[in-house]
């Protein structure tokens, strides 16, 4: 077990960096081509992308991989059972954002823009929570090269397909391209589906009974994901509202409508990704932390798990330290590297110490959703969600521009990592 974790963190990093690496290019090509104003009306429209994202798994990868991991059931039936449920939730989705695009657009974003790529997000969900569900899978069987290798494709047609489809698109209109980058997702994650497939057991036969409603195995799932859907429902949610409520604000105090746009472009267009490169290593740790934890603490062996955190967190932060002192002395080269600019430098500066907290989080919460502490996980992400919301309100009404933004986010990444520090070793005090 000691040598698979280890192989896992392994093959999960030297993918990630892989695949973190194509996502900077993608960046790259994407932020020169769209300009800031694209940046930043995608920026407005991500946070419901995300949102959709989480809603349409319904938390059910991690809860995939923790049953799996425990080996108490039949694999096949567990995953099987679980795609024409979700699949028909997911039309649900769609057609929820059908109805609500006009409004989201017009009264809530304030930019009509956004409509055509929020209608799109629809049609990639199916796509992502197939995708998300089968990795789930692997996870569990803590069979990693199937999800990096997945991870790398996904990211090459992505690649692909910005660079030769989106300045095409970007030629009609900002609209088009915009929209573009959305569905862009249905190929890409369409081909990382494929690649997971073939790396399925192939010798086992595959009847329609499998893909029939399994009473037991769905409980068994759902206790797992709904908490862990409602932590990330939760900080999606936040992340839904945040464009929403600092437009209200900001303009209500008189900022105009074009410096929200690009500041807040500037903020998730390049300050956050910036600052969250280093953050594939930690979700490499965690991915292959969740099946080792769960297996080892459903045994009762909590030294061992024990020891297990500890050495992830130190992982962490042993990657999570150099970044954070590069990303502090020299941000400018990374700006003009990535983006070609150095707007927000300022930001960075500020909020990069901040977030080598962040980096431990991840296995933080991978913990609790192995040890079963996946309420006590949620309830922490809804504090820490309802602290930035007020935060948010009430700092971008003072004047200070986006660092009512800035201040609300750092305030929810540190109670989040206290939070859930505390209740992940509080269990083997």
């Amino acid at each position: 077990m000691k040598n698979n974790f280890i192989k896992s963190t392994i093959i999960l990093i030297l993918g990630g960096f892989l695949s973190k690496i194509l996502g900077m290019f993608i960046k790259i090509i994407l932020t020169r081509t769209i300009s800031t104003e694209g940046i930043g009306i995608y920026s407005l429209v991500l946070p419901t992308f995300n949102l959709f994202i989480t809603l349409c798994s319904l938390g059910l990868p991690v809860a995939i991989s923790k049953l799996v991991s425990e080996n108490k059931n039949d694999n096949k039936k567990i995953v099987l059972s679980t795609i024409p449920i979700i699949l028909l939730f997911n039309l649900g989705l769609i057609i929820l954002l059908f109805l609500i695009a006009p409004f989201l657009s017009k009264y809530l974003l304030h930019n009509q823009i956004t409509y055509y790529p929020l209608i799109s997000i629809g049609f990639t969900l199916p796509f992502i929570c197939i995708s998300s569900i089968i990795k789930g899978y692997f996870f569990g069987k803590e069979k990693m090269f199937p999800t990096t290798l997945s991870n790398i494709i996904e990211q090459l047609v992505r690649l692909f397909l910005t660079y030769t489809v989106i300045s095409k698109l970007m030629n009609h209109s900002l609209t088009y391209a915009i929209t573009g980058v959305v569905l862009i997702n249905i190929l890409s994650e369409g081909a990382s589906i494929l690649v997971l497939l073939f790396f399925l057991p192939h010798r086992q036969k595959v009847t329609v009974s499998d893909f029939c409603y399994n009473k037991v195995i769905l409980k068994d799932l759902l206790e797992i994901s709904i908490p862990t859907t409602g932590s990330r429902l939760i900080g999606s949610l936040s992340y839904f509202l945040e464009p929403i409520i600092l437009t209200y604000a900001l303009t209500k105090i008189g900022y105009s409508n074009q410096f929200i746009t690009l500041e807040y472009g500037i903020v998730n267009g390049y300050v956050y990704p910036l600052l969250l490169l280093p953050s594939f290593f930690t979700l490499a740790i965690s991915n292959a932390l969740l099946p080792v934890v769960s297996n080892t603490y459903s045994h009762r062996n909590y030294d061992y798990t024990k020891y297990k955190i500890k050495q992830a967190i130190t992982l962490s932060l042993i990657i999570g330290i150099p970044c954070t002192l590069l990303f502090m002395s020299i941000p400018e080269f990374f700006l003009n590297l990535i983006y070609n600019t150095t707007e927000g430098l300022e930001y960075i500066k500020i909020i990069a110490p901040v977030f080598l907290i962040y980096y431990v989080q991840g296995p933080l919460t991978a913990s609790m959703q192995a040890m079963g502490k996946a309420k006590e996980a949620m309830m922490g992400t809804l504090y820490g969600s309802i602290l930035r919301t007020v935060l948010l309100f009430g700092l971008s009404l003072c004047h200070i521009g986006m660092w009512g933004l800035i201040i609300s986010s750092l305030g929810n990444i540190l109670f989040i990592t206290i939070h859930h520090f505390y209740y992940v070793f509080r269990e083997f005090s």
